[in-house]
């Protein structure tokens, strides 16, 4: 905290809480006036008044501005207490000194008309006038420590925010490798069996890289740019099963002009091949649903489970990035009331609900 003490008349750092020359000559215009007015109607002289505020209003200002942009930096931060109360006492009583010499000399030798009077520094005038200068020093002070205090907030959130941000890009770099290694495997196999359908492949790959390079780069993306995206992976993986694969995909609702993060939903599809289709002896089963209603997406995937392994699904060593991933840039990208991800096994299926706000 002791940053914001760098400027004295608090100069903005950061952030949008700033306290500037405007502020503290409206404070102090108002400080003033109020008490030439609250003085005067005490004493029923406000020429007095006026002549005692005056005076004192710059021993107010040096003792506010001491204690806020000396003191506390100096010695409540760097929690030296005692030395901190001993310097706070003597400026007290040397402002105490200054006000009272000048009262005495300059406006009147009763120098506490509300008291009963006096014409000397008596102990009850030394009490009562260094209790009033407290009193506005710890008024000051308090606006200080609240606007640096919002100022700290407003920093560490938006720390907090970079980085979160930085670790949402590096989640979503994760996605691509992860994706174009699993396809070219897929480009390897064919061109070892010397496949026709392997130009066809990289067509299609080269459609999804367009996605991957030039519209990924935003927090959020087009739902329908994100389907394309998932009809081009599956033509893929249709090229290299072929009459294996049975998939029932289905898109309804109101698609259009609803935002999603990029790259979200196709690892639920991917790992619907790299977990069952690719372990599977026989026909391929997986039913994508993909359903839009008042803001909210349903994306629900199912694929049957390998009969020949009855292996888990979500690998925790190697390979297990992908869903892992979408787990966590839910937590990152959307609030918890924005999401609801289910993942269970139910009649020899795996499946996987997402509903998300969009």
């Amino acid at each position: 905290m002791n940053m914001g003490y760098q400027n004295i008349l608090g100069k903005k750092s950061y952030g949008e809480f700033s306290i500037n020359y405007r502020h503290h000559i409206v404070f102090w215009l108002v400080y003033i006036l109020f008490n030439i007015f609250r003085w005067g109607n005490v004493h029923h002289d406000f020429v007095y008044s006026l002549k005692t505020n005056l005076l004192g209003f710059p021993i107010h200002m040096a003792l506010a501005y001491l204690n806020i942009y000396f003191l506390m930096p100096r010695f409540v931060y760097t929690k030296k207490y005692l030395t901190y109360t001993l310097l706070l006492l003597a400026s007290l009583y040397i402002g105490l000194l200054i006000k009272f010499n000048l009262t005495y000399y300059l406006v009147s030798t009763n120098v506490m008309p509300e008291w009963g009077g006096t014409e000397s520094l008596t102990l009850n005038y030394a009490i009562v006038t260094m209790l009033g200068e407290l009193y506005v020093m710890s008024f000051v002070t308090a606006i200080k420590i609240t606007v640096d205090w919002l100022n700290e907030s407003r920093k560490l959130h938006e720390v907090e925010k970079r980085q979160l941000t930085t670790e949402l890009k590096f989640l979503r770099s994760q996605v691509s490798p992860h994706f174009f290694f699993n396809t070219l495997n897929n480009i390897y196999s064919l061109t070892l069996e010397k496949s026709d359908r392997a130009p066809q492949i990289v067509l299609r790959l080269s459609e999804l890289m367009r996605y991957l390079l030039y519209s990924t780069d935003k927090p959020y993306q087009d739902l329908t740019k994100e389907i394309e995206c998932i009809q081009n992976y599956i033509d893929l993986e249709r090229i290299r099963f072929d009459k294996s694969l049975n998939i029932d995909m289905n898109v309804s609702g109101e698609v259009e002009g609803k935002g999603i993060a990029p790259m979200l939903l196709i690892p639920f599809v991917e790992n619907c091949f790299k977990h069952g289709a690719n372990k599977s002896i026989g026909e391929v089963q997986i039913k994508i649903n993909l359903e839009v209603v008042d803001n909210i997406l349903k994306f629900e995937v199912s694929n049957n489970i390998p009969q020949n392994t009855k292996e888990n699904i979500m690998p925790t060593t190697e390979g297990g990035i992908g869903l892992t991933n979408v787990k966590k840039r839910l937590e990152i990208g959307y609030e918890p009331n924005d999401y609801d991800l289910s993942i269970f096994e139910e009649d020899e299926m795996f499946n996987v609900i997402l509903k998300l706000k969009v």
